[in-house]
């Protein structure tokens, strides 16, 4: 199993707490965002989107974070990312989606680069960033509400908390005020998890 990231991409700590959640071992492939080695010949012959994280397991390559976390929980199914029942899981995949397909990828790497490019000026990316990051954490914070348990959705981490963890690691170096109680106390309950701790990018950053 090898894992084809960077260690401050929040993509890729997805799959990496997902993995560690399941127990699994793998092996990282790095590549340095801001290097632009996902723009490597070789790498694009895995993912021609030049996007981290692919994971190579099982003879395929997969791509995309919540459809690599997804293939991890219905091929191992212990312990589960999704709740049992249809309602749970639509409501759970609607809460990893609002921050996967409609925050992250406004805020990532590409788009502020280009932001810079096209305002010229250095600060104009993280002003955007830190905007959208608030719009978007006040309005996940709405939908999580106050709820039962420790987690987005109970008593137990899934899918949507570990689409969250990395989330408020991009608000905090964005320079976001974390105004978010609810989100912070899940995160704390995450935090104290050798699947989230040990998988942060302080503890596997390279060189």
């Amino acid at each position: 199993m090898r894992l084809h990231g960077y260690f401050r991409s929040s993509a890729s700590w997805r799959v990496r707490i997902a993995l560690a959640l399941k127990g699994l071992s793998w092996e990282t492939i790095p590549h340095s965002l801001v290097d632009g080695e996902q723009r490597d010949p070789g790498f694009l012959a895995l993912n021609p989107q030049g996007l981290v994280p692919a994971l190579e397991i099982d003879g395929l390559v997969l791509t995309q974070s919540l459809a690599i976390c997804e293939y991890l929980d219905e091929t191992h199914p212990q312990p589960p990312l999704l709740p049992p029942d249809a309602a749970g899981r639509a409501r759970a995949r609607a809460l990893a989606q609002a921050i996967a397909c409609d925050l992250h990828p406004v805020q990532n790497l590409r788009v502020l680069q280009r932001i810079r490019a096209i305002a010229g000026n250095a600060d104009a990316g993280t002003i955007w960033a830190r905007e959208t990051c608030d719009q978007g954490l006040d309005a996940f914070a709405e939908l999580v509400g106050e709820g039962a348990g420790a987690f987005c959705l109970g008593d137990a981490p899934g899918l949507a908390d570990l689409i969250l963890v990395p989330q408020l690691a991009n608000a905090r170096r964005f320079g976001c005020d974390m105004r978010w109680p609810r989100l912070l106390a899940i995160e704390e309950a995450c935090l104290s998890l050798s699947a989230f701790a040990s998988t942060a990018p302080s503890a596997v950053e390279q060189g």
